[in-house]
């Protein structure tokens, strides 16, 4: 099972990639007047694209290959439940970057460079926590008596 491993590392990688990228991108756009727009009329700018075909679907490979890992290694774990937790608002950060890209197409760039700041912020704290609880596994709540994480 590797290679569902590899797979989840690999689909996340994008989905972080993308995460971080978007944002700077949309900030871009709709500060020099345009969206980049696409050869295709399909797609209304570069930004929607890559939003809908390199975000999006690397984002529900990583979370279907990361489900499928620790249902396969049958892992339970409170690290793993705060884990997804910290999955489930990286998912919302996701539909929030893909209001702001509408945002940016119908050109409503009130405040549009405060929030693709504060979506930047959010997803590197989020990676970090994600990163953090998967490598060091925590087995305790910081000292707290009686607190312990499983596994």
């Amino acid at each position: 099972m590797i290679w569902l491993l590899a797979l989840h590392i690999i689909a996340l990688l994008v989905w972080a990639a993308c995460l971080l990228y978007l944002p700077s991108q949309i900030r871009l756009a709709s500060a020099a007047g345009d969206t980049l727009t696409m050869p295709s009329s399909e797609y209304p700018s570069l930004t929607r694209f890559i939003y809908t075909h390199v975000a999006t679907p690397a984002a529900l490979l990583a979370i279907a290959a990361g489900t499928l890992v620790f249902v396969a290694h049958q892992i339970v774990a409170l690290w793993l439940v705060a884990k997804l937790t910290l999955v489930v608002l990286l998912v919302g950060l996701h539909a929030s970057l893909g209001l702001l890209v509408l945002r940016s197409e119908r050109g409503e760039t009130h405040r549009l460079p405060q929030a693709t700041l504060a979506a930047q912020v959010v997803a590197v704290v989020l990676m970090v926590g994600i990163v953090w609880l998967v490598l060091a596994k925590p087995q305790s709540l910081g000292g707290l008596p009686g607190l312990h994480w499983i596994g």
